[in-house]
């Protein structure tokens, strides 16, 4: 009975949004509204076999203005080597857009950390923090989405967590495209 509510349920979207004209429409998400997600996060800290530790105290900035349609990002951490004291670095990545139609969310994906800065990181300890920064930043990012569609939200935010058919990044905002099943 359940499927039958659930075909029910996604019929009368369809019909309802045909009406609306919501197919071939698009939901756009800001770049404000992304950092507005992220804000919400807390610290993250991982360390790796007691060698060195990282830690992300504030959310990183996202910026969606790469030509390559990938997302910009950047992040001030601290890194620490076996007990010595904290390293800022300052990090750049470049991260892809992925949407899991189970919990109706935007996660940024395969991230690709571009620089770890520092005058204090040494030319040896560079690749093992570039590595470490990797990791942590992957995990940030499968832990929090950017933006999540809101069964409360417009009507074309409530169609498109039945009809979405892809996403992109354009400059400054993440674009959804609806369309018919």
């Amino acid at each position: 009975m359940t499927r039958f509510a659930a075909f029910v349920l996604v019929l009368l979207t369809c019909f309802s949004a045909w009406g609306a004209g919501l197919f071939g429409r698009e939901v756009v998400i800001s770049e404000a509204e992304i950092q507005a997600a992220l804000l919400r996060s807390g610290p993250l800290q991982q360390s790796y076999g007691g060698v060195i530790t990282v830690s992300l105290k504030d959310p990183p900035k996202i910026s969606l203005d790469s030509p390559d349609g990938r997302a910009g990002i950047t992040a001030r951490m601290d890194i620490v080597w076996l007990g010595n004291r904290p390293v800022p670095v300052d990090v750049v990545a470049r991260a892809g857009l992925r949407y899991d139609d189970r919990s109706k969310a935007f996660f940024l994906t395969s991230p690709v950390v571009e620089a770890v800065q520092s005058p204090a990181l040494s030319r040896e300890n560079e690749p093992l923090a570039r590595q470490a920064v990797t990791q942590l930043i992957a995990s940030y990012l499968r832990a929090k989405p950017v933006y999540v569609l809101r069964e409360d939200g417009s009507s074309e935010e409530q169609a498109a967590r039945w009809l979405l058919k892809s996403v992109r990044i354009e400059p400054g905002r993440i674009v959804a495209l609806l369309s018919p099943i």
